[in-house]
């Protein structure tokens, strides 16, 4: 259904006493608050999300490492949790797929 005909339909149900541009008025704003309140909601949770992440909690140490940057949880390789990529932000992905792969220190 395209937004028109929403908009339409919420229009024709809400027509009182001929008042027509009210009817409109409080149609379009009742099928936008809708929506931005769903896409609010969304970003909220997406941000919350976020904050779980083990890279975000555990503040991995980030340094360049050759042509890689690397996430390094722990005093080295062998004994923490790693992370590598081409930037810090895919080193930090790399990181939290890598957290749920092996014992944490």
């Amino acid at each position: 259904m395209s937004d028109y005909q929403a908009v339409y339909d919420a229009v024709r149900s809400k027509i009182h006493g001929g008042d027509i541009g009210g009817a409109v008025e409080e149609a379009i704003r009742s099928i936008n608050m809708g929506h931005y309140a769903d896409m609010a909601g969304r970003s909220i949770q997406e941000a919350a999300m976020e904050y779980t992440r083990p890279s975000v909690m555990m503040r991995p140490k980030i340094s360049k490492e050759g042509n890689q940057w690397c996430a390094l949880y722990g005093d080295n390789l062998q004994d923490g949790v790693a992370g590598f990529g081409e930037s810090p932000h895919l080193a930090m992905y790399d990181f939290d797929k890598n957290w749920h792969k092996k014992e944490t220190p």
